[in-house]
C-alpha cells in the first residue's frame, strides 16, 4: 500500500454564543481535517486543532510532498522522515537527500501541528486496512472510557455563579467528574464560582481546575491555597508558558492539590522533562495539536513507565482509543459538557466514539471508525 495524496480541508463554525478562558476568546471553531488517501482506496482521516489554518495548511502541503509514494502502514519511519524536515541535515541545504530544505524555525510549530493531522489518519488507515478499531490494534479492550465534562467558559455580561447550573446540569447528564475553566478574575471572584460549582455539584463529583497559564509561582501558590478547602482533584495548566519544570516542582511542594499539564507541549522529549521532574501527576498530551497520535503513544508508554496518570487533553473520540488502550495506567478521555462548545464535530462526524452517562463508548468500527459528511465539510470550509 501507498500513499497517494494528502488534502487538508480547513473548516469554521460561529459558537452560538462567544466565551473566553484566562487564556484566549472562542467566537469561532476551527478545524482543519485531513485526509491521507492510497492506492487501495483505504483513505484515512485525522484532524488539526490548532492555527493559524492558512499557515498549517502550507505545512500540510509541504509534508504531501514528503510522504507521497511511502507505506502509510509504516507510523514510525513516516513520522520520523516527517520530522527530519525540520533539522539541518547533510546534503538538506540543496535538497541533494531528497528531501525538501531545512524547515525555517519561525515554521517549526505549524509543521507539528500538520505532522498531528496526518499521523493521525495513518493511525485510520491503520486500523482500517486491519480491520479492527485503534483501540484494539493497541490491545485495548474498554469499549467504556471515563471521561469529564468540561465547561464555566466566561461569558462577557454574564451573571459570575451561572456556573453552578450548568455544572449541576453536567451531574444530572451522567457526568461523575467535572472541570471548570478558571484564573481569569480577582481571587474573590475565583473563589466564589469554584464555591458555587461544589455546592452544585455535591462532594462526590471529581472536579478540576483548568486555569490555562496565568500565573507565576506566586500567585499560583496563593491561588491553589485558596481553593484547596473545595477539594480540587488537579490543578491544570497553572503557570505562565515559559515557565519549566522546575518552576512546576516549586509549585507542587506548595500545595497539596496534584498538577496536570502537557497541551501546550509539541513532543515527547519536553513532555518526558515534566514526567521526570515528579511535579506532574496527570499528563494532558494532545495528539491533535502536536506530533500525532504516534507521539501521544510514545508519551503514554513513558508515563506509564514513570507512574505518572495519562489523560489526553481534548478530541474523545480519538484520545479514548489512547485511554482505553492503557487501561490502569490511563485516567480519562476529556470531553466538553455541552456539544454546542464544538459545532464543527456535531456536524462533520457520525459513528465512532459518542459519549453518555460520563463515559465515552467506542465501537467496533474499524480505525477511528468515523463517519464523515462531506457536505457538512464543504459547507463549514474556511478558505
Amino acid at each position: 500500500m501507498r500513499i497517494t495524496d494528502v488534502l487538508a480541508h480547513p473548516m469554521e463554525a460561529e459558537r452560538e454564543r462567544p466565551a473566553w478562558t484566562a487564556h484566549e476568546s472562542f467566537h469561532l471553531d476551527r478545524l482543519i481535517l485531513v485526509e491521507v488517501r492510497t492506492d487501495e482506496g483505504i483513505v484515512g482521516t485525522g484532524e488539526i486543532a490548532i492555527g493559524p489554518q492558512a499557515s498549517v495548511c502550507e505545512m500540510v502541503d509541504l509534508i504531501a510532498t514528503v510522504i507521497k509514494g511511502q507505506d502509510p502502514l509504516g507510523h514510525a519511519a513516516l513520522w520520523q522522515r516527517m520530522l527530519s524536515v525540520t533539522n539541518p541535515r547533510p546534503g538538506g541545504i540543496g535538497g541533494w537527500d531528497g528531501l525538501p530544505p531545512p524547515l525555517p524555525r519561525h515554521l517549526r510549530q505549524f509543521y507539528m501541528a500538520a505532522m498531528a493531522g496526518i499521523d493521525i489518519a495513518i493511525w485510520d488507515i491503520k486500523g482500517k486496512a486491519a480491520g479492527l478499531p485503534v483501540f484494539r490494534l493497541l490491545g485495548g479492550t474498554r469499549t467504556e472510557v471515563f471521561t469529564y465534562g468540561v465547561g464555566g467558559f466566561y461569558v462577557e455580561g454574564g451573571p459570575l455563579l451561572a456556573v453552578a447550573d450548568e455544572f449541576a446540569g453536567y451531574v444530572e447528564n451522567g457526568f461523575r467528574a467535572v472541570k471548570l475553566k478558571a484564573g481569569a478574575l480577582s481571587l474573590d471572584d475565583e473563589i466564589a464560582r469554584v464555591r458555587a460549582v461544589r455546592e452544585a455539584i455535591g462532594p462526590d463529583v471529581l472536579f478540576m481546575l483548568d486555569v490555562n497559564a496565568p500565573f507565576d509561582l506566586e500567585a499560583a501558590i496563593a491561588y491553589s491555597h485558596a481553593v484547596e478547602p473545595f477539594d480540587i482533584f488537579w490543578f491544570e495548566e497553572p503557570l505562565h508558558w515559559y515557565l519549566q519544570p522546575a518552576d512546576f516542582v516549586n509549585l507542587a511542594k506548595a500545595t497539596n492539590i496534584p498538577l496536570a499539564h502537557g497541551e501546550r507541549e509539541m513532543h515527547r522529549l519536553t513532555t518526558r522533562d515534566f514526567i521526570d521532574s515528579g511535579a506532574i501527576r496527570y499528563i494532558m498530551y494532545d495528539s491533535t495539536r502536536y506530533g500525532g497520535f504516534t507521539e501521544a503513544l510514545r508519551v503514554s508508554h513513558y508515563a506509564e513507565q514513570k507512574g505518572v496518570s495519562n489523560s489526553p487533553h481534548s478530541a474523545p473520540h480519538i484520545h479514548a482509543h489512547l485511554v482505553s488502550a492503557f487501561a490502569e495506567s490511563s485516567f480519562a478521555a476529556e470531553c466538553v459538557g455541552d456539544k454546542r462548545l464544538h459545532p464543527i464535530h456535531e456536524r462533520i462526524y457520525g459513528g465512532g466514539a459518542r459519549y453518555r452517562d460520563g463515559h465515552v463508548h467506542l465501537t467496533e468500527a474499524p480505525g477511528f471508525g468515523l463517519d464523515i459528511d462531506w457536505d457538512a465539510v464543504r459547507a463549514l470550509r474556511s478558505q
